[in-house]
């Protein structure tokens, strides 16, 4: 089998050829991403390979169609740059549903304690041997109550994590999971009362139409004053023009980023030699308040092995049954 892998990066390689090379499938890398202008480089191959910034619109998927291309593999869990209702019957959609939730959940909790704690800046002063504690002054998470909207499988890890620091959990999910609830330390609530009472909010939901900006000037001005905002989950489930304002009227304390709305045509690039042309990014990074990280909470070697095996299993299960359990279904 041959499968056309977009938007490579050289960790990408070193797991997928590795269990290629176990499961029979041969990949072609590519650096570009997938979009309408690089979908011929998929001519000839059995399926393509992709991440969470390729575009796969009517137009690719009507390319791919036409190519005789019979599934998409993609490497990730989410897929809402996939146009699903389109690729019905025309292209099989595979993904990888959980690939490391402690990867994802201990980002979270390090850019939450990096930032409350003002480990950032202590690092950059102390390289120039500033050892003055001026401006550090940080807080205890212990008996702060935090605000987890999705309990999936991350968002239980990073609650496992927060009661660790004797943390305080409300939790919103539209699917609740059972037996988390203890009717104390951890309780589902409605958005409202998560949003008045919480002092962190750590967004772990998929995006999908009504998740879409859940965080927006309305539900940020429900929040207590001196929020502290963390996702690591998708970038627009924040309208980051609203976080911006809140951010200058003080309503929101702190912002740990490791996505961002438009990240698409920046984040995995080295970008620092040009001029950055998106204004709201280059404002909230530029924020003494706001840690951005560039969508890394995946990116360790267990979730790398995990992502790697999970796809070619998929790849391999589909082609050999025509079926595979992690299909993507409208």
């Amino acid at each position: 089998m041959k499968i056309a892998f977009f938007d490579t990066k050289p960790y990408d390689k070193p797991s997928f050829d590795k269990y290629g090379k176990e499961y029979g499938v041969t990949f072609k890398y590519f650096e570009t991403k997938l979009n309408e202008d690089t979908v011929y480089l998929a001519q000839g191959y059995d399926g393509v390979c992709a991440f969470v910034n390729d575009t796969i619109n009517e137009a690719v998927i009507d390319h791919l169609e036409e190519m005789g291309v019979k599934v998409l593999a993609l490497r990730c869990a989410g897929f809402n740059n996939v146009d699903l209702k389109h690729a019905y019957g025309k292209i099989h959609v595979l993904r990888v549903p959980a690939y490391s939730p402690y990867a994802v959940a201990e980002h979270a909790m390090a850019l939450l304690l990096t930032s409350i704690r003002r480990i950032h800046k202590a690092y950059i002063r102390s390289r120039d041997f500033n050892f003055s504690l001026s401006g550090l002054t940080g807080f205890d998470l212990y008996g702060k109550t935090v605000g987890v909207i999705g309990t999936g499988r991350i968002g239980r890890v990073f609650i496992d994590i927060c009661r660790g620091f004797g943390m305080k959990v409300l939790a919103y999910d539209k699917f609740p999971a059972e037996g988390l609830d203890n009717g104390d330390t951890i309780r589902y609530v409605e958005l409202d009362e998560l949003f008045a009472k919480s002092d962190i909010i750590s967004l772990h939901c998929p995006l999908t139409e009504e998740t879409h900006h859940i965080m927006n000037a309305s539900t940020l001005e429900k929040c207590k004053k001196g929020v502290v905002l963390i996702n690591t989950s998708r970038g627009a489930l924040v309208d980051a023009e609203a976080l911006l304002l809140g951010i200058k009227s003080r309503k929101v304390g702190a912002a740990c980023l490791d996505v961002y709305e438009e990240e698409s045509d920046l984040f995995f690039e080295d970008n620092s030699g040009h001029i950055m042309e998106d204004d709201t990014l280059a404002r909230l990074i530029s924020m003494p308040n706001v840690i951005v990280t560039s969508h890394q909470a995946f990116l360790t070697e267990e979730a790398l092995e995990n992502i790697a095996q999970t796809t070619v299993k998929n790849i391999v299960e589909f082609m050999e049954t025509g079926q595979c359990q992690n299909e993507v279904m409208v």
